[in-house]
């Protein structure tokens, strides 16, 4: 068989056994997408229903105002699935997400500002617009190159809308985010230009100084000041934050978790101190300290076992 004859063979052997199953799991995809699709659709309706005359007297009566805190519940219900890896959980709370981003579009779209399909149809256009490097000539050989390209085609796009162009590279971060958000992302722009740690060595040894200093204005004579010992706290804080970061951790879900360890542990400490006639209000420290290592012995145990 010449070379010509063995591509048309190998071409034809190629469109028989790959291309079908191509085929198929482009069909399910179509399937799945359009599925989806429908789904919107009847919670788009569901949404207009719930906000007429017919509808909920509740749903009515919002606006973009009174479901602000909504949303940030719900963002993070999402966090916490995520966290507990409650996958039951994260199918349910990203559908109460969905439902506010439906909600606030449709509150738009009476106010004749903007739909639901106009969101979509945005922010698929700005995904293909923002991924050069997947959909035009260019290439990412990693992350940090697949960043480093959003970054720029979103800079473009600051320009072209007017928007005034950053005179920091600190500009632009939303002082309305979590605190650890804000350091983490103030220490991450840092660090993209240079201005970053060489070893965690170093970062621990600054959180040492901090907490030296804290020491000092709490020992000071006569006392210091309480913005000085308040600005030392944060310095301390915004240290913590920084070596999260630098370990690649992200300090808000430290600190959730952190904030999740101590409540379970203090609660069976309690729980074990009523089933001994001791409510808390009535036991000393020596005594809740004692119970707490308990407790604390007992976890170290079952995650041994």
């Amino acid at each position: 068989m010449d070379h010509t004859r063995s591509c048309e063979y190998s071409l034809r052997l190629d469109r028989l056994l790959i291309h079908p199953i191509c085929r198929r799991s482009r069909r399910v995809e179509e399937s799945r997408t359009a599925l989806a699709g429908e789904n919107l659709r009847k919670l788009i309706e569901l949404t207009v229903h719930l906000r007429s005359p017919e509808g909920c007297a509740w749903d009515r009566a919002q606006d973009f105002d009174t479901l602000k805190s909504l949303l940030l519940e719900e963002a993070y219900e999402v966090v916490d699935a995520v966290n507990a890896r409650d996958f039951d959980g994260l199918e349910d709370e990203l559908g109460d997400l969905l439902f506010l981003v439906v909600f606030y579009s449709r509150m738009a779209e009476e106010e004749g500002r903007f739909s639901v399909d106009d969101v979509v149809d945005q922010v698929h256009a700005k995904l293909i617009r923002r991924h050069p490097h997947v959909f035009g000539e260019g290439r990412a050989r990693n992350a940090g190159e697949a960043l480093q390209s959003w970054m720029v085609v979103k800079e473009k796009e600051r320009a072209a809308a007017g928007k005034r162009a950053r005179n920091s590279v600190l500009d632009g971060i939303l002082p309305s985010l979590p605190s650890t958000m804000v350091a983490h992302e103030l220490s991450s722009r840092a660090a993209d230009v240079g201005f970053e740690w060489a070893k965690v060595g170093d970062l621990l040894g600054k959180i040492e100084e901090e907490i030296h200093e804290l020491r000092q204005e709490l020992a000071a004579e006569p006392p210091s000041p309480a913005a000085r010992v308040e600005e030392e706290v944060g310095d301390l804080l915004f240290a913590v934050a920084n070596l999260s970061r630098f370990l690649h951790f992200d300090a808000e879900t430290c600190l959730r978790r952190a904030n999740q360890k101590f409540q379970r542990r203090f609660q069976a400490m309690e729980q074990e101190l009523l089933q001994r006639g001791k409510p808390l209000k009535k036991c000393t420290l020596d005594e809740m300290e004692a119970v707490w290592g308990e407790v604390k012995a007992r976890e170290a145990q079952k995650h041994e076992n």
